[in-house]
């Protein structure tokens, strides 16, 4: 079902401040990755806010639903959800990438609400395979997400994944690709040409759907239409843009893991209606 406007502006205004929080972390750790944050920010905050069946109450219920961050360097923008759906205090994002803090600058077991560690990219989508196959051996209608870069497609584990899960018929597997054109030194076109992206994961039998990953209801829609898929796992190719929302990081390289200066931060809280 299509968000009604109330709900779509409520989350159009929570995108928009935890871009406030992960950056304001980002800055204060003067470490840490903007660029994927920002670009992701749509996906994980619809998934966690609206439509994953998970409660901090109950973190271990076996019916939950699993989401797995591949692309584990986006951490900041996982961790303000997982703030905002009670699994962290308030405030700890203040702690990111410190000594001991339960926000490290990838996802730990040790934290609440994180179902794998991520950091070495490309492991996301068999982990989350694997959790698929044991949901249905259960019997369970739960649902596993796995938010994938586009930079991490060079890594060929992700394609052994591809080609696999389409034979176990894991309709209950729903992968994202933040699809943002950019990775760590330059374009995807220039580190490794992906070509038609859609068309090799439809080829090895994914159910494959493209949306815009800025707009909540071509999201939402699309997350629908993977849950009524039957007999296969889905692909949500969401085209989005490095560093959304902040003007002088869309599209750059430069901020895919850069410390912001205050100058940057400064400005960046302008764009975004945040205190300096």
């Amino acid at each position: 079902m299509p968000l009604t406007a109330k709900r779509e502006q409520e989350l159009t205004e929570l995108c928009r401040r935890f871009r406030i929080d992960a950056l304001t972390a980002i800055h204060g750790a003067q470490s840490g990755h903007p660029g994927g944050s920002l670009s992701v920010c749509e996906i994980l905050t619809l998934l966690y806010q609206e439509r994953m069946h998970i409660c901090a109450d109950k973190p271990d219920d076996p019916d939950r639903d699993r989401l797995v961050l591949s692309k584990g360097h986006a951490a900041p923008m996982l961790y303000v959800n997982l703030i905002e759906k009670g699994f962290l205090p308030k405030g700890s994002m203040a702690t990111l990438r410190c000594v001991d803090s339960l926000l490290q600058g990838h996802p730990c077991n040790h934290t609440p609400g994180v179902e794998m560690p991520a950091g070495p990219l490309g492991l996301g989508l068999s982990a989350a395979q694997g959790m698929a196959i044991g949901l249905k051996l259960s019997g369970s209608k739960a649902r596993v997400y796995a938010v994938l870069g586009d930079g991490e497609m060079d890594e060929g584990c992700i394609w052994e994944a591809v080609m696999s899960a389409p034979k176990f018929q894991l309709d209950n597997l729903c992968a994202v690709v933040d699809l943002n054109g950019v990775q760590l030194d330059g374009t995807t076109d220039e580190i490794m040409p992906m070509r038609d992206v859609a068309g090799k994961w439809h080829s090895s039998g994914w159910n494959v759907i493209e949306c815009d990953g800025h707009d909540l209801q071509e999201l939402t829609a699309a997350f629908d239409a993977a849950e009524r898929n039957a007999g296969a796992p889905t692909v949500i190719i969401a085209h989005t843009v490095k560093g959304k929302g902040v003007s002088f990081m869309e599209g750059k390289a430069a901020w895919h893991g850069k410390a912001i200066d205050d100058e940057s931060f400064a400005q960046a809280m302008k764009e975004l209606g945040g205190a300096e």
